[in-house]
C-alpha cells in the first residue's frame, strides 16, 4: 500500500491555488494493473460490442442484456465494488478507465453499463446497511442480476425532489406500499433490482427504497413499452408503474427523507463517469475520420491534405486529449481524497461519498465539457465523411445520435452549469475555498498601474501558465462583482451564472491540458511531446476566446459607467498574450501527426 498523499487541493481550489504539474495524475501514470485492465476492457469492446453495431442499432435489447452478462462474468461490472461484496475493489481511477474504454462501441451498451454500475449498484454500496449490501451487491457485481434507478417522473425531471410517487406504511408496519409512475428508466426491460424514490406522507424530501422485481410475480409493477429514441437505441428505456407495490420496511435505503441526498450524490459520481464514457468515443471517432480523410481523394489529393479538413481533425484530437487530461486529473483527486478519509478512520462508504462530494464542482465541469466535445467531435466526423457521413453504412451518424443524450442525462448541462458556480459560491461561504481575498486582490489590481515589463518566457509553458493565472483573475473579477451586486439572489440570474460557468469550465480544462503536457515533457523530453504541446497551446487559445466573450457579456450586462469601463480594461489586460501562437501552424502540427499515424495517437 503506497503512502497516503495528504496535501492535495480541495474541490474548487484549482481556481485560487496554483497546481504543479508533478501533482496531477495523467493517463501516462497508469499502473501496470490499470494498463492491463484498460487492455482487457478494450479487447472486450472490440470483440463483443463493435462487431455487433448493426444489431444494437436495430434495437436488439436481448443483445444488450447478453453483453452485460458477459461483462459481469469478466468482473467489469464490479470494478468499483468492494471485495467483501464480490467486486474487484479497485480504485476510482480504475473505475473511470473501465467506463472510458468500455463505452465507445455503442451508446446503447454504454448507457446500460453506466446505469447498472453507477446509479443501479452504487447507491446500495454507499448507502445500504450491511444486510442490504450482503444481499444485493454480489449479484449486481457479477451480472447475475441487473439494477435500474427510478427517479424521473413525468412532472419531475431536473427538479428531482418534486416527485409525486408515494410510499405509505401498511397497517401491520411491515411494508411500504408504493404508488406512482417513473419514466426514462434505463435497463427497466431486464432489471430485477430497482432503486425507487418515493415520498412518505408530507415529507419535504423523497426516500429511497430497494425493490426486487420478478416478472412472474410482479407485485403491482407494470412496465411501459420500450421508448423509441433518437440514439442509444438498444438501451432498454421504459416507464415503470407502481400500483400498491409492497416493499419490506427493511428495504428502505439510508434514512427516511434521505432520498434526495442519495440522488444528488449518485449524480455526482454519474457525472464524472459520464465524462469518462465520452472519451474513447472521441478517440474512435477521430481515428475513423483520420482514416477516411487519408483514403478519400478529391481533385487527385487525399482530403487529409486540405487545410479545412486538417483544422477539423486537429480540433477533434485536441478536445479529446484535454478532456482525457482533465477527467483523470479529477479522478485521481477523488481517489486520493477517499484514501485520506479511510486513513482517518472513515468507513469505505463514508470515504467514497465524501471523496466524490468534495469534487462535485469538477464533476459538473467535466460532465458539461466532455459531453459537448463528443457531440462536436461526432458532428465534425460526419462533415469529414461528407455525404457518406449521413449514411447508416458509416459509423458517424450513429455516433452523432448516441452522443446527443450525454448533454441531457445526469442533470442537463444547463443545470450542471448553474451547479458548478453555485457550489463554488457555497464552498466560499463555508470557508472551504477562499474566493473573497483573491477577488479583493484582483479588484485592487484593477485600480493599480499595470506592469509593462516583458517577462522571460523562454521556459516551456511559462507564458501559458501566466495566462491561466490571468484567466482565473477574470473569473474572480466577474464572479466577485456579480456576488457583490446580487448577493444570495445571484442564483436568479441564470444567464450570468451561465457565463461565469463557461469561464470556470475553460480554466479547468485548459489548465489540465497544460499540466499533463508539462509533466510529460519534463519526464519524456520536449521533443516527444511536440504535438501534445501544440494541443495544449491550441486549447488555451480557444479557451481565451471563449472566456473573453463570456466575461464581456457578463460585464456589460450587470455593470455600468466607470465600473464597466474599468472591468472591460481589466478583461483586455487579463486575456492578452505577449506572444500569440500561430494557430494555423499548431493545427497543422497536430493534423500531420494524425495523418502519419492514421489514427488518434495521443
Amino acid at each position: 500500500m503506497s503512502e497516503v498523499k495528504t496535501d492535495i487541493l480541495r474541490g474548487g481550489q484549482f481556481l485560487v491555488k496554483e497546481t504543479k504539474c508533478e501533482d496531477v495524475f495523467t493517463p501516462e501514470d497508469f499502473s501496470e494493473e490499470q494498463t492491463m485492465m484498460r487492455d482487457a476492457v478494450q479487447e472486450f469492446n472490440d470483440r463483443e460490442i463493435i462487431p455487433h453495431k448493426n444489431r444494437f442499432e436495430a434495437k436488439d435489447y436481448a443483445l444488450t442484456e447478453e453483453t452485460m452478462r458477459k461483462a459481469g462474468e469478466l468482473g467489469f461490472l464490479g470494478v468499483a465494488v468492494p471485495e467483501a461484496y464480490g467486486g474487484l475493489g479497485m480504485g476510482f481511477v480504475s473505475t473511470m478507465l473501465t467506463c472510458d474504454y468500455i463505452s465507445s462501441g455503442t451508446g446503447s451498451f454504454s448507457t446500460a453499463f453506466g446505469a447498472h454500475t453507477g446509479i443501479g449498484t452504487m447507491p446500495i454500496t454507499l448507502y445500504g446497511t450491511e444486510e442490504q449490501k450482503q444481499k444485493y451487491v454480489p449479484a449486481l457485481a457479477s451480472g447475475e442480476r441487473f439494477g435500474a434507478y427510478c427517479l424521473t417522473e413525468p412532472g419531475a425531471g431536473s427538479d428531482a425532489n418534486s416527485g409525486k410517487t408515494t410510499a405509505e406504511l401498511t397497517e401491520d408496519g411491515k411494508h411500504y406500499k408504493i404508488n406512482g409512475q417513473k419514466m426514462w428508466i434505463s435497463n427497466a426491460g431486464f432489471a430485477e433490482i430497482f432503486i425507487v424514490f418515493a415520498r412518505i406522507e408530507d415529507d419535504k424530501n423523497i426516500t429511497g427504497f430497494i425493490l426486487e422485481y420478478d416478472k412472474d410475480n410482479p407485485n403491482g409493477v407494470t412496465l411501459g413499452e420500450e421508448e423509441h429514441k433518437l440514439g442509444i437505441r438498444a438501451s432498454s428505456t421504459r416507464q415503470v408503474f407502481f400500483n400498491d407495490t409492497l416493499v419490506p420496511v427493511e428495504n428502505m435505503l439510508s434514512v427516511r427523507g434521505g432520498g434526495f441526498k442519495i440522488a444528488m450524490n449518485a449524480l455526482n459520481v454519474g457525472r464524472i463517469k459520464l465524462a469518462a464514457a465520452c472519451l474513447d468515443s472521441q478517440r474512435r471517432i477521430t481515428t475513423e475520420a483520420v482514416k477516411y480523410a487519408n483514403e478519400r481523394k478529391q481533385f487527385k489529393t487525399p482530403i487529409a491534405e486540405f487545410g479545412a479538413i486538417k483544422s477539423k481533425l486537429a480540433e477533434m484530437a485536441t478536445n479529446a486529449y484535454v478532456g482525457e487530461s482533465a477527467s483523470y486529473r479529477a479522478a485521481k483527486n477523488i481517489e486520493d481524497r477517499i484514501a485520506i478519509r479511510e486513513s482517518e478512520g472513515n468507513s469505505h462508504q463514508e470515504a467514497e461519498l465524501k471523496g466524490v462530494e468534495e469534487y462535485a464542482i469538477e464533476c459538473s465541469i467535466l460532465k458539461v465539457a466532455v459531453s459537448e466535445d463528443v457531440q462536436d467531435c461526432a458532428d465534425e466526423g460526419i462533415q469529414v465523411f461528407g455525404g457518406m457521413g449521413f449514411s447508416e453504412e458509416t459509423p458517424m451518424e450513429a455516433a452523432w445520435r448516441d452522443a446527443r443524450i450525454a448533454r441531457i442525462y445526469e442533470g442537463t448541462n444547463e443545470i450542471n452549469r448553474m451547479l458548478s458556480v453555485g457550489m463554488l459560491v457555497k464552498k466560499a461561504m463555508k470557508g472551504h475555498v477562499d474566493l473573497l481575498n483573491p477577488a479583493m486582490k484582483v479588484a485592487d489590481e484593477l485600480m493599480g498601474i499595470p506592469s509593462f515589463d516583458t517577462p522571460d518566457y523562454s521556459e516551456l509553458f511559462s507564458e501559458e501558465k501566466e495566462i491561466i493565472g490571468k484567466l482565473k483573475k477574470v473569473f474572480l473579477m466577474v464572479a466577485g462583482a456579480a456576488i457583490q451586486k446580487f448577493g444570495p439572489d445571484l442564483e436568479q440570474h441564470q444567464q450570468l451564472l451561465n457565463a461565469a460557468s463557461n469561464i470556470l469550465i475553460e480554466i479547468y480544462m485548459a489548465e489540465s491540458g497544460i499540466l499533463r503536457t508539462e509533466k510529460n515533457a519534463k519526464r519524456f523530453g520536449e521533443d516527444s511531446q511536440k504535438e501534445q504541446i501544440a494541443m495544449a497551446q491550441l486549447y488555451l487559445y480557444n479557451a481565451v476566446e471563449i472566456i473573453n466573450k463570456n466575461a464581456k457579456e457578463g460585464i456589460i450586462s450587470f455593470a455600468e459607467g466607470d465600473e464597466q469601463r474599468m472591468m472591460l480594461m481589466g478583461l483586455k489586460r487579463f486575456t492578452k498574450y505577449a506572444n500569440y501562437p500561430n494557430v494555423v501552424g499548431l493545427r497543422n502540427t497536430i493534423a500531420e501527426k494524425l495523418k502519419a499515424e492514421n489514427k488518434y495517437c495521443f
